[in-house]
């Protein structure tokens, strides 16, 4: 028997995500990644969401991680350009990320196929700018990756200038695992959705 919390948990992401016209897949292993920002104004804390809802074998999962879907205080002190530090905008980005090298270094979901959106945040201080007009759209690096290795992070730091970061080394080897099962049955495309907390 199903847990009644998976499939409330499953059913809700579904239908915003239904809703907002945005893609949600059925297939076996077909992942639907979904990041919630929180709607906490607190930086340099981990206090985001990452769901991965699924369909394997006829039953309905739904597992959830802690991540930041926004940079850390280093970063937006020390922006890496003139611009602004980056801060991906909500919305879909569909097929736009596969399993390759971060920085060259390890497997994460990096951004190689496809635009997102960014906004760009540049008056270095510990309040997170989010101004329409600043958007940018293009090839950012915006990955999908881990903070520290065999560890969890408690604070963002420099793990994150704009990417999608997770906690848990342990959480992002779950996630991988998941993904190289949807890399090996669907292609190596995936798609992220970034939603704003409600």
């Amino acid at each position: 028997m199903l847990n009644e919390g998976v499939i409330s948990l499953y059913t809700i992401l579904k239908e915003r995500m239904m809703k907002l016209g945005y893609e949600f897949y059925f297939q076996d292993y077909k992942l639907n990644i979904i990041g919630i920002r929180s709607s906490s104004d607190t930086i340099n804390e981990f206090n985001d969401t990452l769901y991965c809802a699924y369909l394997a074998d006829h039953k309905l999962y739904c597992q959830q991680w802690k991540i930041t879907t926004d940079p850390g205080l280093y970063w937006l002190n020390n922006p890496l350009r003139v611009e602004g530090t980056a801060i991906l905008c909500p919305g879909q980005y569909v097929d736009v990320y596969s399993i390759d090298l971060h920085n060259g270094k390890y497997k994460a979901l990096c951004q190689r196929n496809g635009p997102v959106r960014v906004f760009r945040d540049a008056d270095k201080d510990d309040i997170l700018d989010m101004d329409t007009k600043t958007i940018q759209k293009g090839y950012f690096g915006i990955n999908i990756h881990r903070a520290k290795a065999h560890w969890f992070s408690l604070k963002i730091g420099k793990f994150s200038a704009g990417c999608q970061v997770f906690a848990g080394y342990r959480d992002f080897m779950e996630f991988m695992e998941l993904a190289e099962i949807h890399r090996k049955l669907h292609g190596n495309k995936f798609t992220y959705t970034l939603l704003e907390e409600m």
